[in-house]
C-alpha cells in the first residue's frame, strides 16, 4: 500500500472515533487487589509456620500463649512422650469428666537408678491449658523394677464449665530425683555445756513462721531488719547438707541456727523442737525466720523458743527432722495432648 492509499484510508475515519480513541485510557489494576494478594501470601505463611514456631521456639509459645492461650494451644502440636537427661515423660492416662481433668503423667529413667519414691518436680512444672482452671501435681506411685515415678495432675477449670475437646501442655524443667530424711535427737550437741552465742544481726527474711512471731517482726524486717544470731561456724552436722550453726538468747529468747546448704539445688529443709529429758515434753518452736547466706545459694534459719530459762537450758535435748538430696536433675521436658478420656496402661 502506497501513500496516497494510506492517507485516503485516513480520511475515510469518522471523526467520532478519532475522539472516543483519544479519550480511551487504559484500566488501572487497583492496587488493593495487589495488596490483598500479598496479604494473603502472608497470612499463608504465618498459618504455616505457626505450629512449628510453637513446637520449636518456646518464646514464641510462651508469648502467644499470655496473649491467647487458646490460640496457643490450637497452634501447639500434640507429642505425647519426650526425653531429656535419659529420662522419658509420657502422658499415660487421662479421666476427664464435666469441669474436671485427672491425667496420669509418668518419668521414667531409662539410663540409672536416679528416681525414687521421694522424686519431686521441685515447683519446677508448669501447666497450659486453653482456658482458667486451678490445678496440681502429686507423685502417685514408684515402681522401682522400671524406674518410673507416676504423678497425677488435677485440673478443675474455672466456673463449672465442662471441659471438651482442648490440649494440655505438661513441662518440667528440674527435679529432685533421690531425697533422704533424718528425724532424731542431735546426740552431738549437750545444751547443758553449749558455748552460747552472743553476737547478732539484723537481717532481710526470705521467710518466717508463728502467727506472734511474725506479728512482731512485720514492722521490723520491713525496716530495720530482724535480728538474729551470727553464725558460730559448723556446731555438729545432724545429717549431709545441714549443719548447727548457732546456739544463744536475744531479749530473752532462745536461737538455735540451722545452715541448709545450696536450698536452690537441693531443697533441703527441716525444723527443730526441744525435748524434756525429764519429762519426755515436746516443745515446738514459737517461731522462726530464714535468710539467705551471702552467696544466695544456702539458707539460715533460726527457730525460737520462749520460756526456756538460760539456767534450765540444759535439761532439754534437740531434736531435729531433715530433708536433704544430692541436688536436681535440669533438663527440658515437655508434652502436649488432647484433653479426652484415654488409658494407656
Amino acid at each position: 500500500m502506497d501513500s496516497n492509499h494510506i492517507l485516503n484510508a485516513m480520511g475515510a475515519i469518522d471523526d467520532n472515533a478519532i475522539l472516543d480513541a483519544k479519550s480511551y485510557q487504559r484500566p488501572k489494576s487497583h492496587r488493593w487487589l495487589r495488596w490483598g494478594a500479598w496479604a494473603a501470601c502472608i497470612c499463608l505463611v504465618i498459618s504455616l509456620s505457626i505450629p512449628t514456631m510453637a513446637a520449636k521456639i518456646p518464646s514464641f509459645y510462651n508469648v502467644l500463649y499470655e496473649i491467647s492461650p487458646a490460640t496457643a494451644q490450637f497452634f501447639k502440636p500434640v507429642q505425647r512422650s519426650c526425653e531429656s537427661q535419659g529420662i522419658q515423660m509420657e502422658v499415660v492416662a487421662s479421666y476427664i469428666h464435666e469441669d474436671t481433668a485427672e491425667i496420669y503423667v509418668s518419668l521414667q529413667d531409662l539410663e540409672g537408678d536416679r528416681l525414687s519414691e521421694s522424686t519431686d518436680l521441685f515447683d519446677s512444672y508448669s501447666i497450659h491449658t486453653p482456658f482458667d482452671c486451678t490445678s496440681n501435681c502429686t507423685l502417685v506411685s514408684y515402681d522401682p523394677n522400671t524406674k518410673t515415678a507416676t504423678f497425677l495432675i488435677t485440673i478443675e477449670q474455672w466456673g463449672n464449665v465442662d471441659i471438651v475437646g482442648d490440649k494440655l501442655t505438661f513441662s518440667v524443667r528440674e527435679l529432685l530425683g533421690q531425697k533422704e530424711e533424718h528425724k532424731g535427737t542431735i546426740n552431738d550437741v549437750d545444751l547443758g555445756h553449749i558455748t552460747l552465742s552472743t553476737s547478732t544481726q539484723a537481717v532481710s527474711s526470705r521467710g518466717m513462721s508463728g502467727d506472734e512471731y511474725v506479728a512482731e517482726n512485720e514492722y521490723a524486717d520491713s525496716s530495720t531488719g530482724v535480728v538474729v544470731l551470727k553464725s558460730n561456724g559448723r556446731i555438729a552436722s545432724p545429717t549431709g547438707g545441714v549443719a548447727l550453726t548457732g546456739i544463744g538468747y536475744i531479749d530473752g529468747k532462745l536461737h538455735v541456727q540451722v545452715y541448709y546448704e545450696d536450698i536452690l539445688k537441693t531443697d533441703n529443709h527441716g525444723f527443730i523442737k526441744l525435748i524434756n529429758k525429764n519429762t519426755g515434753e515436746s516443745i515446738d518452736c514459737y517461731g522462726s525466720v530464714s535468710f539467705f547466706d551471702e552467696e544466695q545459694r544456702g539458707s539460715y534459719t533460726d527457730y525460737v523458743f520462749t520460756n526456756i530459762p538460760m539456767e534450765t537450758l540444759g535439761e532439754y535435748e534437740l531434736y531435729g527432722e531433715f530433708v536433704t538430696s544430692s541436688g536436681s536433675i535440669e533438663g527440658d521436658w515437655s508434652i502436649t495432648f488432647p484433653l479426652h478420656t484415654v488409658d494407656n496402661r
